[in-house]
């Protein structure tokens, strides 16, 4: 790896002349008077009247509108300067009130007042995060669906309407565009350093956000609409991403030293480092992560165009071009259509988790959700913080000089490396369809705790006694059951009941533990993955149904409130599960060993493929059906033994065809 000690910038010529110089060039003097009045007015005009439109086109002149607006920035900044936090408070605070994060905009002001470099950049990260999610409200205010992108969102008609068109001109000059400052960017894709950000364009944001509170509050009487904040992001099950042991004091000082021998940290950015320990040592864990995940994506560029031999591509690319970012370095090919060699670099573990918190679906996509304001940060969840911080440090470590033998053994640090080589997805398609199908055999193994009535009741029900169509469908099963038999582990013997669910659930624990590839699953795949998914959560369905029906019914039995009717169907519910429960056990494990195999499905042709899909559909039919039949409005219980007995026999014919995946294995 190179060494990070000869990179002094990330940014451009020309996108370190534009953030670094370009407003510093004109040397004239503003009366603050002219751009705010006493009471904290913003004057848009003598603001606006400084944006340069190209004569060709009447678009934004952005090099000669951030050199006209450099003197007014600095004006706002003296001016705040000035002022203390009580003044400045009563002056603005109101106007903050739109962003649902007024403290936020009162914490960035104090910050200004010391111009810590590496403190005016973290707060240019929160308040730009904020702006965009309360800019989003206001564009819902008119507009149906929200952009997903700032530069879209700031480009939008909505905002024009309600701000007007020159004053989303003045934003896109300080962010949301490649071609103006695009502070925002920079900073959240780790291409500035903390001294290359000047501390006059976050107080120029601080301002222009009061200002549009002010512009907000004239439309909102005017048109007697009501703004309504969306509800943030929130992060449930946090024991899914519990896979590093916790962080204490000790492990961090062995980080703050690892730190300054690693190639994995760009000098110009060990500030943000440091900065980043200090916000976990102190419980400030949405600071630590904002600042971190820049940082783990400059370190990563930094390896990425090492080991692709692309060096180009770790400054900040033009406004015609793309930037390198988490989402290009991820991916298994380059723009070139060339291998990307990253993965080979840090291998599968590191590349999991990275896809797991930054982007598959059901992870918690991290950066999305911090970066466009949808989390709130009053209440970060250690548990997300102390994840990544453990994972950083495992990079640290990995790509420090070779010859840091302690560091290497060190007692610390070496738990924290073995979590990372052995590091499994949690949130990939397939890793979700392992914890849904253990989660509904937990749902099945409960029938047996259920409560009931005897079996003579059972039997006294006319069209019950003597019915022999329950027990056909169990032998059914059975026989499907000893044809998987030579595909199960070796530990699980004919002699095993097939239809205790203990044994059962000891085996989908078997099975679910094997490693199947997840990165970079090809199409076929996922299209299988999404199948079983939906078959095991209408298996799932099904046997919450069962348990609350039982539980209701038998409470209404045992208080005699049960009409005669309701008696039989009762009695009818419980003749049922006794297919039931195998029918669902079965399909589990079926859908099981077809995941443990699903990559062979690549190697089928596209008839076969077909004809294979068509055949798990017809088993997702028949489990919706049993949805159905099993709800309260329905209780369609004789039903569902013609309908298993036509599951049945498809998966049966399926199963003679040879046709399955775990088929295929052998």
């Amino acid at each position: 790896m190179a060494s990070s000690d000869s990179v002094t910038t990330c940014l451009s010529p020309a996108v370190h002349y534009v953030i670094c110089e370009l407003g510093f060039e004109k040397k004239d003097i503003y009366d603050i008077n002219n751009i705010v009045s006493e009471n904290g007015e913003v004057c848009w005009q003598a603001i606006t009247e400084h944006v340069c439109y190209l004569e060709s086109d009447q678009s934004v002149d952005y090099i000669k509108s951030i050199r006209a607006l450099g003197p007014v920035c600095e004006s706002v900044n003296l001016h705040f300067k000035s002022l203390t936090k009580e003044k400045f408070a009563v002056q603005y605070a109101l106007w903050f009130h739109w962003t649902n994060y007024a403290e936020l905009f009162l914490e960035v002001f104090d910050v200004l007042q010391y111009a810590q470099s590496t403190e005016v950049a973290l707060g240019l990260m929160k308040l730009t995060s904020c702006l965009e999610r309360a800019l989003g409200d206001v564009h819902l205010l008119i507009g149906k669906d929200c952009p997903f992108l700032l530069r879209d969102l700031l480009a939008s008609e909505q905002l024009a309407v309600v701000f007007g068109q020159v004053v989303m001109d003045v934003l896109r000059i300080f962010v949301g565009s490649p071609c103006g400052l695009n502070l925002r960017n920079v900073l959240w894709h780790g291409f500035a350093s903390p001294q290359e950000i000047p501390a006059k364009y976050c107080a120029m944001l601080l301002f222009l956000t009061a200002g549009l509170g002010q512009l907000l509050q004239t439309y909102l009487l005017q048109t007697k609409y009501v703004l309504v904040h969306r509800p943030y992001v929130t992060f449930i099950r946090l024991e899914d991403l519990d896979a590093f042991p916790d962080l204490n004091h000790e492990t961090l000082s062995v980080a703050e030293e690892l730190l300054q021998v690693s190639n994995f940290v760009l000098r110009t950015m060990l500030p943000f480092w440091m900065a980043a320990l200090t916000a976990f040592k102190q419980s400030r864990y949405a600071d630590c992560v904002i600042l971190l995940l820049p940082q783990l994506e400059a370190g990563l560029r930094l390896l990425f165009t090492t080991t692709n031999k692309c060096p180009n591509r770790l400054l900040t690319a033009e406004s015609s071009a793309f930037y390198t970012t988490f989402d290009e370095m991820l991916t298994k090919y380059l723009d070139n259509e060339e291998i990307n060699q990253l993965p080979s670099v840090l291998e599968e573990p590191a590349m999991e988790f990275l896809w797991d918190f930054l982007n598959h679906q059901e992870g918690p996509r991290i950066r999305d959700h911090l970066s466009h304001g949808e989390i709130n940060l009053k209440a970060f969840p250690r548990e997300i913080a102390n994840q990544l911080m453990a994972f950083a440090i495992t990079l640290l470590r990995r790509f420090s000089n070779e010859d840091m033998v302690a560091f290497k053994e060190h007692l610390i640090i070496k738990p924290l490396m073995n979590c990372a080589s052995c590091y499994r997805s949690r949130f990939h398609p397939i890793s979700r369809l392992k914890k849904q199908v253990l989660e509904c055999m937990k749902s099945i193994c409960l029938w047996h705790e259920l409560p009931s009535v005897s079996e003579e009741h059972i039997q006294t029900v006319e069209g019950l006694e003597g019915n022999t169509e329950a027990s056909t469908l169990v032998l059914k099963m059975a026989e499907i059951h000893s044809q998987l038999q030579q595909y199960l582990p070796c530990n699980f013997c004919s002699a095993d009941d097939p239809m205790n669910t203990v044994a059962t659930e000891r085996l989908l624990l078997e099975l679910c533990d094997r490693h199947i590839c997840t990165l970079y699953s090809p199409r076929p795949v996922l299209e299988v993955v999404v199948v079983l998914r939906k078959i095991s959560t209408q298996c799932h369905q099904v046997s919450e149904q069962v348990i609350a029906s039982i539980k209701s019914r038998y409470q209404q039995w045992t208080e005699k409130t049960l009409r005669s009717r309701q008696r039989h169907n009762y009695l009818r519910m419980l003749n049922s599960i006794k297919f039931l429960s195998p029918v669902l056990q079965l399909i589990l494990v079926l859908i099981t060993l077809e995941l443990v195999n699903v990559h062979l499905v690549c190697k089928k042709n596209p008839s076969d493929y077909h004809q294979y899909l068509k055949f798990l559909k017809s088993v997702l039919q028949y489990t919706e059906n049993l949805v159905t039949y099993t709800s309260p409005e329905k209780n369609k219980w004789d039903e569902t033994i013609q309908l298993t007995n036509k599951a049945l026999l498809k998966i049966r014919k399926f199963s003679d065809r040879k046709l399955t995946l775990l088929q295929s294995a052998t």
